[in-house]
């Protein structure tokens, strides 16, 4: 589904009411609701809006569990880290529990030792909040389903820490990779959720604005086969349900 507004308010005020949405109705049938959070300036209004009072008081914080797409390799409380954006704009600012809230660990060893540590982490949570019967995370390969996933796209059709020609676009088993190389903006080096985890949530929303993403989310539409090549965000066809919310002004 293709959603197109006219400002980035218009656009995140969608998402927010999706998010209330997802929310209220996974905390109603299961007890908790799973977020992975992007990074990005465009979802800082996403999570003010969610902030405020009015759409505040609509969401279960206390069954909320936040988690991160991926991270730059820099401290958290860094103002380009994506854990920093999301705790100043929302975190901060309502009653989550702490034990509630995952980040992406980037200062514990190696990139390559962060994302491992946090793969861990990741399938405790799902392996002690599941039923037996339908846990996710047993086995190797065997990804969660996350309630909701919100991603943006860079102008590159990058999304989370996955960048076009990546070898790590061809990884089928871990939940959770690092990225070396200095990529991106600022140049460091990142951990990213994979695709297989992605495409396992069980909504996937995206955050676009400005002509340039419009036009690649057109090429998206129009040329998936070609768009897979290029950007990977075309990648992203999640087993549940995928939602772009695309403004036309950045």
């Amino acid at each position: 589904m293709v959603r197109k507004f006219a400002s980035v308010r218009e656009a995140s005020e969608a998402a927010v009411s999706i998010i209330i949405a997802v929310a209220r109705k996974a905390a109603a049938d299961r007890g908790f609701f799973s977020l992975v959070l992007a990074g990005g300036t465009t979802p800082g209004l996403t999570y003010r809006l969610l902030a405020e009072p009015a759409n505040a008081r609509q969401i279960p914080w206390q069954q909320c569990y936040f988690f991160w797409g991926d991270e730059r390799w820099l401290p958290l409380s860094h103002p380009d880290s994506n854990f920093a954006l999301v705790h100043e704009a929302l975190l901060d600012k309502v009653k989550v529990p702490g034990r509630n809230i995952f980040p992406i660990p980037t200062g514990e060893g190696t990139p390559g030792e962060a994302a491992a540590l946090y793969e861990k982490r990741l399938r405790f949570f799902f392996q002690n909040r599941l039923p037996a019967a339908t846990r996710r995370g047993n086995a190797r390969g065997d990804f969660p389903t996350f309630d909701l996933a919100l991603l943006g796209m860079g102008p590159d059709g990058h999304t989370a820490s996955l960048f076009p020609g990546s070898p790590l676009l061809k990884e089928q088993n871990k939940w959770v990779v690092d990225v070396p190389e200095a990529t991106g903006s600022p140049p460091v080096a990142r951990i990213t959720l994979t695709l297989p985890v992605f495409n396992r949530a069980a909504t996937v929303l995206f955050l676009v604005a400005g002509p340039d993403k419009l036009k690649i989310l057109e090429t998206i539409r129009a040329r998936p086969q070609e768009a897979e090549e290029r950007y990977p965000a075309a990648r992203i066809r999640p087993a549940g349900n995928l939602v772009w919310l695309a403004a036309e002004k950045g």
